[in-house]
């Protein structure tokens, strides 16, 4: 069984950690850098991204979470999550993770009034749409080389990414019934766990 560590230091833990343990996986909260122990991924939900910063690094999460990513550990961000992976972000008054080369700009679609949801193409997931959640949602303004977009709006502006073992979106699957977002980061846990297993 896939153990998932999910950071639970703010936001929208609960319902990751119920989309994955739907999807069989033993889905863990973190809080501290020695729960990083033995997980196989590692997800940083949506909430507030100056929050979530600042208590990882009141928590020294963030040195310890850097290193497993650059070794090789897959991440899925989203919402804020997105914005804490992000190298470049508008207007953040906290930490950042800077392992992402993307821009990105925090609520750039407004306030919480704004929020909104949209069926949204990602050719990865199939052909059929995914029914896109956003919650004062940022948007990504830059990739750098090497970095797939996953997602656009019908304007054009990104919204998913994936570079290697780091996945982001800017808006929210855990807030709906389709899995095939957490299903596209498993695989990509697979594959990693596949790269760092021995041959004989």
């Amino acid at each position: 069984m896939k153990r998932i560590g999910v950071f639970a230091l703010q936001g929208a833990f609960i319902e990751h950690i119920a989309m994955l343990e739907r999807l069989g996986v033993d889905a863990v909260p973190i809080r501290l850098p020695r729960e990083l122990e033995g997980v196989e991924g590692v997800v940083i939900p949506g909430g507030e991204s100056t929050t979530i910063g600042k208590l990882m690094a009141q928590y020294e999460l963030a040195p310890a979470l850097k290193k497993r990513i650059a070794e090789g550990l897959p991440v899925l961000g989203t919402c804020a999550g997105m914005i804490l992976l992000a190298k470049e972000v508008t207007d953040l008054n906290g930490y950042s993770l800077a392992v992402l080369d993307i821009a990105v700009r925090r609520n750039a679609f407004g306030r919480q009034v704004d929020s909104f949801e949209t069926d949204l193409p990602i050719p990865v997931l199939g052909d059929s749409p995914f029914h896109a959640v956003f919650i004062r949602a940022p948007w990504i303004e830059r990739v750098g080389k090497g970095v797939e977009i996953l997602a656009s709006l019908p304007d054009g502006r990104p919204v998913a990414a994936r570079s290697g073992n780091i996945v982001v979106a800017a808006f929210h699957p855990e807030l709906t019934t389709d899995s095939r977002f957490h299903r596209y980061f498993l695989k990509i846990v697979d594959e990693q766990c596949r790269k760092s297993s021995p041959t004989t």
